[in-house]
């Protein structure tokens, strides 16, 4: 593994890191060596765990080397250990300038993340890494408890108070055998998650959940979920020392939203009516032993007496009437209040700074109590009561509530304008809830209201880290953007920043909006529109052509689940689900937890089956399948957003939250965004997160399709993450947006079976392009391009004996001067645009793979730049020619931009690149024709050729198929094959007619009709295939129409219908044929036709290895050229 030194601090990576990831792991460490928080925004694919990892855990060892250094220096006495290096030197980078003494001041690293899911793929990341801290992962009982009688209980409260009977008896086994193992080690210097924590438990009949936190007291590294950290309730409990420590929050794109609901709390009547049933179930059961005269040395609430019981059940009901007394507005949308209004609310039921501790203690007792308890049903009324508790103990604010109320008043402290009190009515049905809870009463019946204390800054939760002492935060994700708001709303200072570009190439990408689905309707999830059934038939169009050209797995995003559920019924109901699910099974991503490993396991399992197309996955924007889980290669070769996924416009925290930013803005505070911008936002980064599933790493590939009309919108594109900006394309045509995709994916894969062949196979359990590891080979850079493409490896001198004489003229031909001859050709048809982009493309690889450094390749690109805005050659020449003529292998990328020379240059630098390299580029006298000469001198040809020529000497493919009767086509028709030809091609416009209407048909037509006339090939197909693709049945329709496809065009015809159906329906047949003319000469020598034809195979038999297509396209186009000029 490289080392790498980054601002005085070696690094241990895994491999040759990439530029940006170099700059990630330098703000990392900047972070570090400053005491400074830092917001870092990387894309997902970049490395960004496996950086922040090798980074913080480089700079760690660094700071421990420092300790070691000044401790040895001490006992030294001044002198030097190593002359060649003196002892100030030793990890001066790592403190700057602090002389910490003792091993127990080097930083421990909280790493928290939103799931446990994603932590676990954070820890098999530092698996591979050559660093092993000792570590440990917390987590909750209900994750790590492995005793049986405490998980027998669904209230995970009751969980909890069973736990901790159990351990203050030491009536656990699992607890008992603790402090025994917690020293082992082989646990103590393990990499563990949280399932590999369960399983040592069970092994070494240890409790997980304990384990876990004495390893805490040792570890380096500690691993935890957000709430953990932000919630004070939490971070008592699980008694997390902050001081010092370095806090990264990895995927922190939900932090703004965690901190907020960490400080925020909504109390519900069933939570305040469950709590007073339990308070009253147990005055009742203390009144029945006292009457009983039984003893009580089980009740354990002995401090409790009838007085005090009463009093909580008194104060419970008069809050519960407090917040039930207010008269809601007739809009049913509920009552809002400033935050000092928390301070009277509860205030009128005799909860203050001076009884809160005396009622939080009684709460706890009798809910202790009860979870001891046996009897079935009583567990469900515990919960209301542990939630009051908690708020009324801790969970209001970051500034304890009762602390407030010391004070009187709670508009004497700032932070209180950022809270808001909403009182509305309860909509949910709680009494399902209740289920056969033997204790409720008729009193649960009545509709209550619910409370609600809601925090709209997320930065107070921030404020109390540093408030810890924390030496740094970092916070990253691939989808912070803006930062200048992000970080505004944090409300502590960010001095370091990065937001960095992705590693891949613009050929593994492609993103399209499409606008309109194949029927023409357009694709809108607005409110008004979402469930137009118009709108969701053309939904499920789009979705069933998507599966058949996107390979292996993809992923289709809902904004919501009421309408993914509202859709997918539709579907079924009139067949597009039955259509889709023939290509791609459907798998849909369930609410709740239970069932979703089974789901994404069925939908893995479908994808990897060698006998399956693939499989389709439904999930929502926000949901679980939309961040932490990895889609990598086959899993997610798309992803399709069916619709911008705002927050509920009217819900009352929605609107009050961007009623507080209006007023930040309004006061002028610099950095919040508006409202509007917020709720915006909102949706555009739950879009950028469900994008980021499909390009997972260096080598995946993927396409990205926008299906609502207002991604067209300038703002809404730039919403899009910054390294998918530069690929967004606009479709107005279906049809032309799935060519394209069809072509990318041909391509792609085509470009990723070639690099496996090159590099060895890798094993993937799919077909090309296979699943990679992107970082094992990025640090073998070939030397030179012969091997990379074993084709044009250097065959030796005597390897040319053997070929016939008459062929050499033809393998002397220029290869450049065949490219240059081809766009000559291509732009006298109407192929200039689509050439511009080969060129672009083909300059890039074909600098980038001789491996040019990085420096000359930008100077040759903006050389380039240059002379096209300047159209000065020599300095072209003096700028290009010190890089690329220095070294003999890269002779030839000279001569290679012979083809983006001007006409009136060509022959300069064919005379130039001779004498610089002692080979010329092949320049022909037309070559140096402009475009205008060259149209003008095609139009002259054109009106002195003949126009009453038969039509039989005009067409080559008969004449050429004059060999045998076995090798016409007339008499498969019937005779001269004319009234054959008419005849298919009217009853192939009739079945049409049938298929699709009458109004589409005449739009076939008309498109037909151009076609043969403009040969505009582009237009036609994105016409017909729109028309054509909307019922599974008229596929068979596409196919018969390739008779009508021009020969030119035929082979590109039947690769498009290849992508649509899977198979090779449509041979490509006169793909070549008829793409230029053969003169007369031509086709009465025969004989010598097939002589050079016979040399060509024989040339082509003795290539070793063999030519790749391209190249036998180049060869065989000159070999014609030769036969024209016999």
């Amino acid at each position: 593994m490289p080392l790498i030194k980054l601002r005085g601090v070696t690094v241990d990576f895994p491999f040759t890191p990439y530029p940006c990831q170099e700059d990630y792991m330098s703000k990392v460490i900047e972070c570090l060596q400053n005491k400074v928080n830092g917001v870092l925004e990387s894309p997902t694919g970049t490395g960004k765990t496996l950086c922040l990892l090798c980074s913080a855990l480089g700079w760690r060892e660094h700071f421990k080397d420092t300790i070691s250094a000044r401790k040895i220096a001490e006992r030294m006495g001044g002198a030097e250990l190593f002359p060649d290096r003196p002892m100030s030197s030793w990890g001066t980078a790592a403190t700057d300038g602090d002389t910490p003494t003792y091993y127990t001041d080097i930083p421990k690293i909280i790493y928290a993340s939103r799931t446990h899911s994603q932590l676990t793929q954070v820890i098999n990341e530092l698996k591979n890494t050559s660093y092993r801290p000792k570590i440990c992962v917390l987590g909750s009982r209900e994750q790590l408890c492995i005793n049986q009688e405490v998980l027998r209980h669904e209230s995970n409260h009751i969980k909890v108070h069973m736990c901790r009977a159990k351990v203050s008896s030491r009536s656990c086994l699992f607890y008992n055998n603790v402090d025994e193992k917690s020293t082992d080690k082989e646990i103590m210097n393990s990499i563990l998650d949280v399932e590999d924590l369960v399983k040592t438990g069970k092994k070494q009949r240890v409790c997980p959940y304990y384990l876990s936190r004495t390893l805490k007291q040792h570890a380096d590294v500690i691993f935890m979920p957000y709430n953990y950290l932000l919630d004070p309730k939490s971070r008592r409990a699980h008694n997390i020392e902050l001081k010092g420590a370095v806090v990264i929050f990895d995927e922190a794109h939900n932090v703004e939203k965690m901190c907020e609901e960490s400080t925020s709390f909504d109390l519900t009547p069933y939570d305040l009516i469950s709590a007073i049933e339990a308070a009253d179930r147990l005055l009742r059961e203390q009144a029945s032993d006292i009457s009983k005269a039984d003893s009580t040395e089980d009740f354990n609430v002995e401090s409790l007496n009838s007085a005090q019981l009463n009093n909580l059940t008194e104060i419970l009901m008069d809050l519960e009437s407090s917040i039930n007394g207010f008269e809601m507005p007739t809009n049913n949308q509920g009552i809002t209040k400033p935050g000092s209004f928390i301070y009277e609310l509860f205030q009128t039921a005799h909860v203050n700074f001076d009884t809160k501790t005396a009622v939080v203690e009684a709460m706890e007792q009798i809910t202790g109590y009860l979870a001891g308890s046996e009897w079935p049903g009583v567990f469900l009324n515990t919960s209301g009561l542990q939630k009051v508790a908690d708020i009324i103990q801790v969970r209001s604010s970051i500034v304890p509530l009762f602390l407030v109320f010391h004070l009187h008043s709670l508009l004497l402290i700032p932070e209180s304008v950022s809270y808001q009190v909403h009182i509305h009515p309860d909509t949910s049905n709680f009494k399902k809830k209740q289920m056969t809870d033997v204790w409720a009463s008729s009193s649960t019946k009545k509709q209550g209201n619910v409370l609600s204390y809601w925090c709209f800054s997320p930065g107070f939760s921030m404020q109390e880290l540093l408030r810890q002492e924390v030496r740094s935060i970092i916070l990253t994700s691939g989808t912070l953007s803006p930062l200048s708001s992000f970080t505004c709303e944090m409300q502590i200072p960010f001095p370091v920043s990065l937001e960095n570009p992705h590693v891949i190439q613009r050929d593994q990408i492609f993103v399209s909006i499409i606008e309109k689905g194949p029927d023409g309707v357009q694709l809108s999830t607005a409110f008004d529109r979402r469930f137009v059934p118009e709108n969701m038939s053309s939904m499920g169009n789009t979705l069933v052509n998507l599966v058949r050209v996107v390979p292996h797995g993809l992923l289709v995003f809902f904004p919501s689940y009421p309408v993914m559920d509202k859709t997918l019924e539709f579907w079924r109901a009139n067949g597009h689900a039955d259509r889709i699910e023939h290509v791609k099974p459907m798998f849909v991503e369930p609410r709740g937890k239970s069932t979703f490993t089974e789901v994404i396991d069925g939908y893995y399992d479908k994808v990897n089956d060698p006998n399956s197309s693939g499989g389709s996955f439904f999930a929502v924007c926000r949901g679980k399948a939309s961040e932490g889980l990895d889609f990598a290669d086959t899993y997610g070769r798309g992803v399709v957003i069916t619709g911008l996924p705002f927050p509920p416009r009217m819900d009352p925290r929605v609107v009050l939250k961007m009623q507080y930013l209006d007023e930040m803005c309004r006061k002028k505070i610099s950095g919040y965004l508006s409202g509007q911008e917020w709720y915006r936002q909102q949706a555009s980064r739950a879009v950028n997160q469900a994008i980021g599933r499909v390009i997972r790493h260096r080598e995946d590939y993927g396409a990205i399709f926008l299906c609502d009309h207002r991604f067209k919108g300038t703002e809404a594109r730039n919403q899009l993450p910054l390294w998918v900006r530069p690929y967004v394309k606009i479709y107005d045509s279906f049809g032309t947006m799935v060519r394209d995709v069809a072509h990318f994916f041909r391509t792609v894969q085509k470009t990723a079976c070639k690099s496996q062949a090159d590099t060895g196979p890798l094993n993937t359990g799919s077909s090309c392009p296979a699943k990679s590891i992107w970082l094992s080979d990025t640090s073998q850079k070939a030397k030179t391009l012969d091997s990379h493409v074993p084709s044009l490896k250097r065959r030796r001198l005597g390897e040319l004996t053997s070929i016939p004489i008459f062929f050499w003229p033809f393998h002397r031909l220029s290869t450049l001067s065949l490219q240059h001859d081809k766009r000559l050709d291509d732009e006298s048809r109407g192929g200039k645009r689509k050439i511009k982009v080969v060129q672009e493309r083909t300059t890039t690889a074909l600098l980038k793979k001789r491996c040019l450094s990085h420096e000359n390749f930008k100077l040759i690109m903006e050389a380039l730049q240059s002379y096209k805005t300047t159209d000065d050659l020599s300095n072209l020449l003096a700028n290009v020619a010190e890089p690329l003529i220095q070294d003999h292998n890269t002779h030839c990328l000279l001569r290679g931009l012979y083809q983006f020379i001007r006409p009136h240059h060509k022959k300069e630098f064919d005379e130039r690149c001779l004498e610089l390299t002692g080979e010329g580029c092949g320049y022909k006298q037309e070559h140096s024709l402009s475009r205008e000469e060259r149209e003008a001198l095609r139009q002259n040809t054109a009106e002195m050729s003949p126009v009453n020529l038969p039509s039989e000497q005009l067409n080559s493919y008969q004449q050429l198929n004059q060999g045998g009767s076995h090798l016409g086509t007339a008499e498969l028709n019937g005779g001269d094959g004319k009234n054959g030809e008419g005849l298919s091609c009217s009853s192939l416009l009739s079945d049409i007619k049938q298929a699709i209407g009458a109004e589409k048909t005449r739009q076939m037509f008309l498109a037909l009709q151009a076609y043969k006339t403009s040969n505009n090939y582009e237009q036609m197909v994105s016409t017909v295939v729109s028309l054509l693709t909307e019922r599974d049945e008229d596929i068979a329709l596409l196919e018969r129409l390739s008779a009508l496809i021009q020969p030119q065009h035929r082979k590109q015809f039947g690769e498009l219908l290849k992508s649509l159906t899977g198979n090779d329906c449509v041979a490509n047949q006169n793909s070549d044929v008829g793409s230029s003319q053969p003169n007369q000469g031509f086709l009465c020598n025969k004989r010598l036709c097939w002589r050079l034809m016979g040399s060509f195979l024989l040339f082509v038999r003795m290539t070793v290895p063999p030519l790749p297509h391209r190249t036998l396209r180049m060869i065989l186009t000159s070999v014609i050229l030769l036969m024209l000029k016999v």
